[in-house]
């Protein structure tokens, strides 16, 4: 088969486009062909490429419409939400639930605000197109995913594959330095609780529920790794804010507890690479990882969280050396079935099955 991609923009260091990259290889190795479809040229891309035109979601999708695809290809599989495809990756979720997860938890106004978003608005009317007609077949990376997209769209079920993420064998096998050492470097003391949150998107992401967490408890840091505005956050001097960090591994040496309170997440790759680490992990019941964790044995997972009593008990609960220690060994072994190459393997193996 020759299987069009499809991503919209391009960045060097981009999760999608490593994942692109690395399945036409994947696709070369079974012995089929790729064409890259994006609005950007790839510089180290070296298969067959169409470029499609539109900054915008909706002008890139009317643009990829207007140039006729399935005319280059045999299969269009999709990372991006445009008006059909034969396969769409449903790795940001479902838009729609994220929205109104949002203004769940988020102040009247800026939902209201969210309203008269043009970005919002076309996000919204292409998924609908997608997700009621548009799209021949589903990956979603999450049971939790393709549960939205059967309620909110009403889809087949039996067309959509779950396959969840995976990462390559450096972060799944990470080369972590002594914690005594991290702690050093951080200018962190031994004694310290050490909580790590990763991530942008903080709002989402719930960091100002991390924090008042944090905030109440004894002996305790909040270490938050990625970009964002803190405008918006309260002040909290337990929190050290350490911006775009390109090697975790100190971070993960240092901290004790992975924290991610989030308030829409399709599956977060933080939190398996926090796994990988060894480190229990604390989250909410709207991160499609939780799937994945065994509750109580490998980290909590809550049902609210903006619930800061039940988040101060979750993360409390893994202040005990020794309980971190069983744990450790069990959350490194489950990681390591989560591949890249799994992932891709299975996507593969979707792509034949759903086109005979």
């Amino acid at each position: 088969m020759k299987i069009g991609l499809v991503r919209r923009g391009y960045s060097a260091s981009g999760g999608a486009e490593n994942y692109l990259r690395r399945f036409a290889r994947s696709l070369a190795d079974a012995g089929h062909e790729s064409v890259l479809f994006s609005s950007e040229p790839w510089p180290d891309w070296r298969g067959e490429f169409f470029l499609v035109k539109g900054e915008s979601p909706r002008a890139f999708a009317d643009s990829l419409g207007a140039a006729h695809p399935r005319e280059k290809c045999d299969r269009l599989f999709s990372l991006e939400r445009v008006w059909e495809c034969d396969c769409y990756r449903a790795g940001d979720g479902v838009h729609r639930v994220a929205l109104a997860q949002r203004a769940r938890f988020e102040p009247g106004l800026r939902t209201w605000a969210r309203k008269f978003s043009h970005a919002h608005r076309e996000l919204l009317e292409i998924e609908a197109a997608l997700f009621s007609k548009g799209a021949r077949t589903i990956i979603a990376n999450s049971q939790m995913v393709k549960n939205e997209i059967v309620r909110e769209f009403g889809f087949d079920a039996e067309k959509i594959a779950v396959i969840y993420n995976g990462l390559p064998v450096e972060k799944l096998q990470p080369s972590l330095p002594d914690r005594a050492e991290a702690r050093r470097e951080l200018d962190l003391a031994t004694d310290e609780f050490v909580l790590l949150f990763v991530g942008s998107g903080w709002e989402r992401k719930g960091l100002r529920f991390a924090m008042r967490a944090a905030e109440q408890m004894p002996r305790t840091t909040l270490l938050v790794a990625g970009r964002g505005k803190t405008r918006a956050l309260p002040r909290v001097k337990q929190t050290r804010f350490l911006g775009a960090t390109e090697n975790m591994n100190p971070l993960f040496a240092a901290a004790n507890v992975f924290v991610l309170p989030t308030v829409y997440e399709p599956f977060s790759n933080a939190c398996l690479e926090a796994m990988a680490a060894g480190l229990p992990i604390v989250t909410t019941s709207f991160n499609g990882f939780a799937e994945i964790l065994g509750v109580g044995t490998n980290g909590e997972v809550l049902s609210d969280p903006s619930d800061i009593g039940a988040l101060v008990r979750a993360l409390e609960n893994w202040r005990d050396a020794r309980r971190r220690a069983d744990t450790a060994l069990q959350l490194r072994a489950k990681a390591q079935s989560f591949t890249i190459e799994r992932n891709l393997a299975e996507t593969l193996a979707w792509f034949e099955m759903s086109s005979r």
